[in-house]
């Protein structure tokens, strides 16, 4: 019996079920043809940043060498789309059955399960494995209605897979850190670089390639992991170099450092090249070694095993559908400085140039400047969705649904998260250094050299001030309407809809 894996390009594991199933059915390793499928469709789906590009489609390459080397025939096709692949595959080798892991994105598990009518040939989707909610769901068969919040989902998680934990209590006495974690990084504090990956022949073959593919930013300066070895190789620089002060300063900005302390590790786990359990050991290890302090060994664990399987379990309840998902009614079409990083404002000219150049950010620049801009500027939640998904070299559907539909834009309406994350100047002033060279003054919120988050903040809540109210989460900030007279909440309704007059000629 002849059996062909298909295996997706973000399903890139060093133990893929699929290949084990396939060589028990098929008797050996010699009767399993592995296929892997380059799409130029997908590839041309959204503007892609192209350093995404190069990443996933050499990470594919050397994947396919690799299992080459382990003895399995491998076939890497480079196609117009996935059903042309396919169909060629099966006419060129004739496979008996063909299995395959369901996708992560639920478009992708809907073209899966038609491969049996397309294909003329049984085919058989296995569980995918690549998030630990695969293998324990805290909160099994709940109607949609019905909300969890991440924080109970995270202790869920905590006890089921007994991570920090001391007994039946968590380590240290709490379960979250977080208190301490919201620390500005001090000015003679100066991070380490993450660990930087020279092209080989592979990589610099598909840099060329990529290069030709319409999509944001440039394939100069590539310098990504793009095998596991060189995944873990990062992972162990980050334990090593960054992950002790990772939590103090987890939420601090600065135009100094595009990474600060993070660990840059995102893209290989959501390729793959890395599995979230192996993160989650090590990181607990450094804890009890005495490497690393709690608060930053938790903050580290809940952004794994509390945010991202958290975002994977969110986007299984509701999946597509929370693109359609607009709960504050945001029409304005996304500014053009999105797509060019060229605007007065300083926090946004530096965060959205970061993205547009090499795909990254960390999560409070993404959360706290782009998705509260967002937000508080009223832009179409898909719009911004679309920018994400394709400006940054982690994103896919599965985690930017829930996590820019969801936390960063509030726009389905509380089921992700239990208020929504706006903030004024005064909050990017506290955590970061952009303030201080930027044209606007933080403390205006009127006038021509108001800061616009200002505006916009204090606009939103007048806007939306009785249903903001009723969220007990936001009442210190509604309550703070009461410092605006009548002449005061008239100027700054004003310079808001000047500003977003401006914002929507100018795209």
């Amino acid at each position: 019996m002849l059996i062909t894996v298909w295996i997706l390009g973000d399903q890139l594991l060093a133990q893929h079920p699929a290949l084990a199933a396939a060589e028990k059915l098929a008797g050996s390793r010699a009767q399993v043809r592995v296929l892997l499928v380059q799409s130029a469709a997908r590839a041309r789906k959204l503007p892609y940043q192209r350093k995404k590009l190069v990443l996933l489609f050499s990470a594919m390459r050397h994947y396919a060498q690799a299992l080459g080397q382990q003895g399995y025939h491998v076939e890497y096709l480079i196609a117009p789309n996935f059903t042309v692949a396919l169909q060629e595959h099966c006419a060129t080798h004739f496979p008996d059955q063909l299995l395959t892991m369901a996708a992560a994105d639920e478009n992708g598990r809907l073209f899966q399960h038609t491969l049996a009518q397309r294909l003329n040939l049984p085919v058989t989707v296995l569980p995918n494995t690549q998030f630990l909610i695969g293998q324990h769901n805290p909160f099994p068969n709940l109607p949609p209605v019905k909300r969890v919040v991440q924080e109970q989902f995270y202790r869920a998680m905590r006890r089921h897979f007994g991570v920090l934990m001391e007994g039946a209590e968590p380590a240290g006495g709490a379960w979250n850190y977080d208190r301490l974690n919201r620390q500005p990084l001090p000015a003679h504090l100066n991070p380490p670089d993450p660990p930087s990956f020279a092209p080989d022949a592979i990589t610099q073959e598909v840099m060329a390639e990529v290069a030709q593919i319409p999509g944001l930013g440039s394939v100069a300066g590539f310098d990504l992991a793009v095998t596991r070895a060189q995944a873990q190789a990062a992972f162990a620089d980050f334990l090593a170099q960054r992950l002790p002060n990772f939590g103090t300063y987890e939420d601090a900005m600065t135009q100094r450092h595009a990474t600060l302390y993070h660990s840059l590790l995102s893209p290989y786990l959501n390729l793959g090249l890395l599995e979230p359990l192996e993160l989650i050991r090590a990181a607990e290890q450094a804890y009890y070694a005495g490497q690393a302090p709690l608060n930053a060994v938790e903050g580290f664990v809940r952004q794994i095993l509390g945010w991202r399987e958290y975002m994977a379990w969110q986007y299984g309840r509701f999946g597509a559908a929370m693109k359609k998902m607009n709960a504050w009614g945001a029409e304005r079409p996304l500014p053009e400085f999105f797509w060019t990083g060229e605007t007065e404002m300083n926090c946004l000219r530096h965060a959205i140039g970061r993205a547009l150049q090499s795909g990254y950010t960390h999560h409070i620049e993404r959360l706290m400047l782009l998705s509260n801009f967002a937000l508080l500027a009223g832009l179409h939640p898909a719009a911004v969705n679309d920018w994400f998904q394709a400006a940054y070299i982690d994103a896919y559907e599965w985690v930017m649904l829930p996590n820019v539909i969801g936390m960063g834009l509030n726009a389905d309406g509380g089921l992700t998260a239990t208020k929504p994350y706006i903030a004024s100047a005064n909050y990017i002033h506290k955590m970061s250094d952009y303030c201080g060279s930027c044209r606007f003054n933080r403390k205006k919120r009127h006038g021509a050299d108001a800061c616009p988050f200002n505006t916009l903040y204090w606009n939103f809540l007048l806007t939306h001030e009785a249903r903001l109210r009723a969220n007990p989460r936001l009442g210190q900030n509604v309550l703070g309407l009461r410092h605006l007279d009548d002449a005061g909440r008239q100027l700054v309704r004003q310079q808001a809809a000047s500003f977003l007059a401006h914002l929507s000629r100018n795209r």
